[in-house]
C-alpha cells in the first residue's frame, strides 16, 4: 500500500565557530503514516545509515525525542512515531485487540527497514522489550531508557499503578486538563523530576494527549508469554539506561536486566530524573550513539 509522504526541510541552522560562520548541512525529514490493523501510525524518519528507532513513553508522542530526532539524524536514519492512540497516530477500537510491538514490525515493513536499532523510553521501552523477543532478527540492538518491562510486579509498580488509578479519578471528575495535573503531582512521578524545564516540555506535551487509553477498555496486548519472564531470552546487544533518581521500578527493572541480560551493559546517568534523556540530553545522545556505533551485527537482507 501506498504512503502519503510529504517532505519538509529543516531551517538552516548557522554554527559559529572559531570567530567563523560554518553551515550545518541541513536534514530532510520524511513523514507520513504507515498502514496498520485498523488504523495508522503516524512517522518522521530523517537521515542515512543503520536505522534507529525511538519509541515515545506514556502521555506522549513523538515529541519525546525532540532532542535527540535532528542529533541522531547526522549519523544514522533515525525515526519517530507515534504510539497508536498517541499524537497523530489512530485511536485503538474497543474490542478489536492489537500490539504496540506488532505495530511497530509493521511500521518497519512499511518503510522498508529489515532491522533497527530500538530505544525506548518508560512505556515505550516495553515496546521494544516485546519486539526484541518476538523478533530478535529484526532488531540490531535493544536500548530501554527508565526502563520497563510489561508483566513486571513489585510494591514499586504497584505504587505506579496507584498514581494511574488516581490519574483515571481526576480524569473522570475533571477531564484530561485534571488528568495531566494528577500525573504531574503523583508522588510516583512528580519525584522524579529533576530538571524544571524538562517538567515544562513533558507537560506541554502531555497536554495534547486525549487520554483515551484511560477512559476506555483497552484492548492492547502483549507478548502472550509475559515479557517479565522472559527477559534472560533476549539475546540481542543490550542498553539499559536510567537516571539516578529515576522511578523507583525503574531502577529495579534496570538491575533486573543488567543481571539477566546476556551481556547487557548498564548505565546510570547522574544528577538525572525518569526523563533521562530531556535531564541530560548531550550525555544520554553521546551515550547511545556510541553503543549504536559499536554494534557490529549485520543488518538483516
Amino acid at each position: 500500500m501506498q504512503r502519503a509522504i510529504r517532505t519538509a526541510l529543516l531551517s538552516f541552522v548557522p554554527l559559529f565557530a572559531l570567530g567563523a560562520i560554518q553551515p550545518v548541512v541541513a536534514q530532510s525529514v520524511q513523514t507520513g503514516f504507515a498502514p496498520v490493523h485498523n488504523g495508522r501510525l503516524y512517522y518522521e524518519m530523517s537521515g542515512s545509515g543503520d536505522a534507529v528507532v525511538f519509541v515515545h513513553g506514556n502521555l506522549g508522542d513523538r515529541r519525546h525525542w525532540d532532542l535527540q530526532f535532528e542529533a541522531f539524524a547526522k549519523r544514522f536514519k533515525t525515526v519517530r512515531y507515534d504510539v497508536r492512540g498517541f499524537g497523530r497516530s489512530s485511536l485503538p477500537k474497543e474490542a478489536e485487540p492489537y500490539s504496540h510491538y506488532k505495530d511497530l514490525e509493521v511500521l518497519l515493513d512499511d518503510l522498508g527497514i529489515k532491522g533497527a536499532h530500538l530505544v525506548g523510553w518508560s512505556m515505550g521501552s516495553g515496546i521494544v522489550v516485546d519486539f526484541a523477543m518476538a523478533l530478535p532478527e529484526r532488531t540490531r540492538s535493544l536500548v530501554t531508557v527508565g526502563p520497563w518491562v510489561f508483566g513486571y510486579s513489585s510494591p514499586a509498580t504497584q505504587e505506579i499503578f496507584d498514581g494511574m488509578r488516581q490519574v483515571q479519578a481526576a480524569l473522570a471528575a475533571g477531564g484530561p486538563t485534571a488528568g495531566v495535573e494528577a500525573w504531574m503531582s503523583s508522588p510516583f512521578f512528580h519525584k522524579t523530576i529533576v530538571d524544571p524545564a524538562a517538567g515544562k516540555r513533558f507537560r506541554a506535551i502531555a497536554d495534547d494527549y486525549t487520554f483515551w487509553h484511560f477512559a476506555h477498555a483497552d484492548p492492547q496486548g502483549t507478548l502472550q508469554s509475559n515479557a517479565a519472564g522472559r527477559v534472560a531470552d533476549i539475546r540481542v546487544p543490550t542498553l539499559i539506561v536510567a537516571g539516578e533518581r529515576d522511578l523507583a521500578a525503574c531502577l529495579e527493572l534496570a538491575d533486573v536486566l543488567a543481571k539477566s541480560v546476556p551481556g547487557s551493559r548498564k548505565v546510570v546517568v547522574a544528577g538525572a530524573g525518569h526523563m533521562v534523556h530531556m535531564d541530560k540530553p548531550e550525555e544520554f545522545n553521546e551515550i547511545v550513539s556510541a553503543f549504536v556505533s559499536s554494534v557490529t551485527t549485520p543488518a538483516p537482507r
